[in-house]
């Protein structure tokens, strides 16, 4: 009986160490995330670029980005009239069953309000991916081994204990790090 109580207690101050850390990352709007390794980073490295790669012709360029509006404006289009209407987009951005049998009917997984903002967004319309230039050789296009080659750069500067795996704590600090430059940015740009 003893046993069971001190595994109970036990369980209880376990659990309640992951509950003090959940409210403040829930209160940004995040859960919490399992440790990355450089690998696993990697991997999601390839697998963004083959969904960017809208043409599969191995590169992400202006075709690309055009593909992906045309894709994302028939997502929108439901009726298929060539023009979206206001409930139409409504429908988009509630993520609710309209959206979902949009998306169904038209035989297309749905992403929803924040994939949609991704696929055009600025991020890929200015070649930049974490912040960091993507196209290394500025030529225009974005080669996979130019993308992969970010990603795991983007990796190393977060992984600052440098043991190959990217921690919750690592993830916050440059997200915190981040968050500092773009207020400095912005109060250099008010200044002037």
């Amino acid at each position: 009986m003893r046993k069971l109580t001190l595994s109970v207690l036990a369980a209880a101050v376990a659990a309640s160490g992951i509950a003090a850390a959940t409210p403040a990352l829930a209160q940004q709007g995040r859960a919490p995330q399992a440790e990355m390794t450089r690998a696993q980073a990697e991997a999601k490295a390839g697998e963004r670029f083959a969904r960017m790669d809208a043409n599969s012709d191995g590169v992400i360029n202006a075709a690309d980005r055009e593909a992906r509006r045309a894709q994302l404006f028939a997502r929108l289009d439901t009726d298929r009239n060539g023009q979206i209407s206001q409930a139409e987009f409504a429908a988009q951005r509630r993520g609710g069953a309209d959206g979902d049998r949009a998306a169904a009917a038209n035989g297309e997984k749905r992403q929803g309000a924040k994939g949609a903002h991704r696929m055009g967004g600025r991020g890929m319309g200015a070649h930049r991916m974490g912040g960091m230039m993507a196209d290394a050789n500025r030529d225009g296009t974005i080669t996979r081994a130019e993308f992969t080659a970010g990603a795991l750069a983007r990796f190393d500067r977060i992984d600052t204990d440098r043991n190959g795996t990217v921690s919750e704590a690592e993830r916050q600090a440059a997200r915190q790090a981040m968050k500092a430059q773009r207020e400095a940015r912005k109060a250099q740009r008010q200044a002037n």
